[in-house]
């Protein structure tokens, strides 16, 4: 290993089990030097297994509902108490639809339910992001990453609102990042990740089926998890110090593609 994120200190939240991208991100960065914090919600760490990786990664596990300012704010304080100090980066891995989870169409949703996805998976982000700022808790040149998708910008029907949600996402990393550059020089980008085999993905109906598509659409393929996690350990290290307000393809060519000859079949 390298120790690019020697000496750098970060918080990791949504490491559900050892398929999660945030996982592969904790052990990555653990393993280029630096020191941790884990969180994730209540529910979803009893439905998973992070005291395992927290234990493998020598860190702290501390519960916070991300779409809790008050629980935010509990973890950041507890996180600097933790490190004796400010952190260096941060990671949301966040995201939830009811509505996907019960099968509803995307033209029969339940605004409730809608609500609460937006909230949870990108309406936190703005959360974790202002009470990163009112604490002053990360140090100049940080950065603060959010994983998204493609469906921001392009349609995949059984994403559902989802899709909105990353897309605000998105604009949340642009409007802050620039609020945190300006002020504090940290930077605030987001990785729009392939299709990736992780326990949340695995729900979406047909996701099978689409990855074996995306799959044959890249001329690199689908990128792994593990290659997500290396590209996050690039941009909290100082390597990409100027680096800001964008979303980033980390997908194996998808992204730019428009046809690929490997989908269509060739009749003699």
């Amino acid at each position: 290993m390298s120790n690019f994120l020697a000496g750098k200190k970060g918080i990791i939240f949504g490491a559900l089990d050892n398929q999660s991208i945030a996982w592969k991100v904790a052990e990555r960065c653990v393993q280029e030097g630096a020191q941790i914090v884990l969180t994730n919600a209540p529910v979803a760490m009893r439905m998973g297994e992070i005291n395992k990786l927290a234990e493998a990664c020598n860190a702290p596990v501390f519960p916070a509902d991300a779409t809790s300012v008050e629980d935010l704010e509990n973890l950041i304080t507890k996180s600097m108490e933790h490190f004796g100090g400010k952190v260096d980066f941060v990671l949301h891995s966040i995201g939830m639809s009811v509505n996907v989870r019960k099968g509803k169409s995307y033209t029969d949703l339940n605004y409730e339910w809608m609500q609460k996805t937006f909230d949870v998976s990108a309406i936190s982000f703005h959360k974790l992001m202002q009470s990163l700022w009112k604490l002053d808790a990360i140090n100049d040149w940080g950065s603060i990453m959010a994983l998204t998708y493609i469906a921001a910008q392009r349609v995949f029907p059984d994403y559902s609102e989802m899709a909105e949600s990353k897309a605000l996402l998105e604009s949340f990393a642009r409007s802050f990042g620039y609020h945190l550059g300006t002020a504090k020089r940290v930077r605030v980008n987001t990785i729009s990740q392939s299709p990736t085999m992780t326990t949340a993905g695995k729900g979406i109906k047909g996701f099978q089926e689409f990855y074996d598509y995306a799959d044959k659409m890249s001329p690199l393929g689908n990128a792994p998890a593990e290659d997500c996690a290396n590209y996050c350990v690039a941009m909290f290290s100082d390597l990409t110090r100027y680096v800001t307000m964008q979303n980033l393809f980390h997908d194996g060519g998808f992204s730019t593609m428009g046809m690929n000859p490997a989908l269509v079949e060739v009749k003699e």
